[in-house]
């Protein structure tokens, strides 16, 4: 049994993990201001006696003697991080710095979940780690980007200066359950519209790509990644991309909605493109995605006609 620290623990991706560290009969310290995380994504924990909730801000420092530390502490949506784009900045750099500090004093292991916008709007594709990026620093999205970027440097300057046991792995387009009504993201944008029977709106002609993750997936591979030698950086996300419209299309099937898909003008700076390479993945992890679209799409447009 391992004490393991969750930030941003009742959020989309960190309740997930919550439950399976918990299933996996560990201590867990689940820390969430709840900016954008919900109470009722761990409800179901929290008479576990290995579960504990902490409401905390990490951009304050924060004790307690861990094994492990995952930070998902971001919002991750556009709508949510440029709502406050100085609030995501300190997030992501007060936060992980102060993560660090408690890594270095208590010798915990640190991962950090950093993203594909890491990336920008690529001239590469599918993305590899060694791609440095083609992000605009003074843009609207900025704020989310260049914090994330930074994150990963005072992870490895942690590593390099005081040896700090570090692992980081950027994460591409995820959906499922637990996805918040008012997440802002694509895949929960489409099913809602499609489920309420409204406007399917689409951002620029439909035809910039996206590749989708379901969550369990992901929490797979952010375990693996956890218990390896090997530090990082690495992509995890589903390689297999697909359109906007692409997308737009098999929700209004799977729902059979009456939904219209309706166009409007593309935010600035929104990436065109995005398809990791996860080989690096599947040598070092042996990770790879198993759940299909449609069932990932299924599950996660039930969930959604629970709550509506």
């Amino acid at each position: 049994m391992a004490k393991i620290l969750i930030t941003g623990g009742a959020g989309f991706i960190g309740s997930h993990l919550c439950k399976q560290l918990i299933n996996e009969n560990h201590q867990v310290i689940c820390l969430d201001n709840f900016y954008t995380g919900s109470i009722e994504n761990i409800k179901d924990l929290l008479n576990n006696k290995n579960f504990e909730l902490v409401e905390h801000d990490i951009i304050k420092y924060y004790d307690c003697n861990v094994n492990y530390i995952y930070n998902l502490a971001c919002p991750a949506s556009p709508p949510h991080y440029q709502n406050d784009p100085v609030k995501t900045i300190q997030t992501s750099i007060l936060g992980i710095h102060n993560l660090l500090e408690l890594a270095k004093r208590t010798g915990a292991r640190l991962l950090q979940a950093s993203t594909s916008e890491i990336y920008g709007d690529p001239k590469e594709t599918p993305q590899k780690e060694t791609y440095w990026g083609n992000v605009n620093p003074i843009g609207i999205r900025s704020c989310y980007d260049e914090g994330k970027r930074c994150a990963e440097t005072m992870m490895m300057d942690y590593h390099r200066q005081y040896n700090t046991d570090i692992r980081i792995v950027r994460i591409f387009n995820t959906y499922g359950p637990n996805m918040a009504l008012n997440d802002g993201r694509v895949v929960s944008n489409f099913i809602i519209q499609a489920l309420e029977n409204k406007n399917i709106t689409i951002y620029g002609n439909g035809l910039q790509t996206r590749s989708f993750c379901y969550v369990d997936d992901l929490i797979s591979g952010l375990i693996k990644m956890m218990n390896q030698d090997f530090i990082g950086p690495v992509n995890l996300g589903n390689p297999s991309e697909r359109t906007i419209l692409n997308l737009a299309k098999l929700i209004l099937s799977l729902t059979n909605s009456k939904s219209q898909i309706i166009y409007k003008p593309l935010p600035k700076d929104d990436p065109i493109q995005r398809k990791p390479d996860i080989s690096l993945a599947k040598e070092k992890l042996n990770w790879t995605p198993t759940i299909d679209i449609n069932e990932g799409l299924n599950k996660t447009i039930e969930y959604f006609k629970q709550i509506l």
